[in-house]
């Protein structure tokens, strides 16, 4: 932790080679006890799965980035899931070496150098609520 004013702590975690993005902020938000917070990070990964949500379907189609790419952008919150656990949801967007960018939901990433993450934390709660119509999770505004 890095700040604490409010009711609001702030967190700063940096990811080395090798580090899986996804369970280590899971890992954090769980440690740390998060119902709500928002997170940004930048860095780079040797290799990302990013995800499209397919309605239809009802699941994430894979986007397989297998090069080295820079984290031009990594954006997400953490909420408290309907398991009562807390949940991370990001969205990445990558750039690979020739310019061209991949983004959507982040499913897995594998650090390489660095990755940057701040986390803020909200006093305030928020709580997911799975959604039928829509075969996922959503923040409930009236939970």
């Amino acid at each position: 932790m890095v700040a604490r004013q409010d009711g609001q702590r702030t967190f700063v975690a940096v990811f080395d080679a090798g580090d899986e993005v996804m369970s280590t902020l899971s890992s954090l938000a769980e440690d740390e006890g998060f119902s709500a917070a928002s997170l940004t990070g930048v860095g780079a990964v040797q290799e990302a799965t990013l995800g499209w949500y397919d309605l239809e379907a009802r699941q994430y189609r894979e986007i397989a980035v297998h090069d080295q790419a820079e984290v031009l952008s990594l954006l997400g919150d953490v909420t408290q899931g309907p398991d009562e656990k807390p949940a991370v949801h990001a969205h990445a967007v990558v750039g690979l070496a020739d310019g061209s960018t991949r983004g959507g939901h982040l499913l897995h990433a594998i650090v390489r150098p660095t990755l940057e993450v701040v986390i803020t934390e909200s006093p305030e709660h928020l709580i997911k609520s799975f959604r039928p119509e829509f075969g996922i999770a959503l923040i409930d505004p009236s939970a």
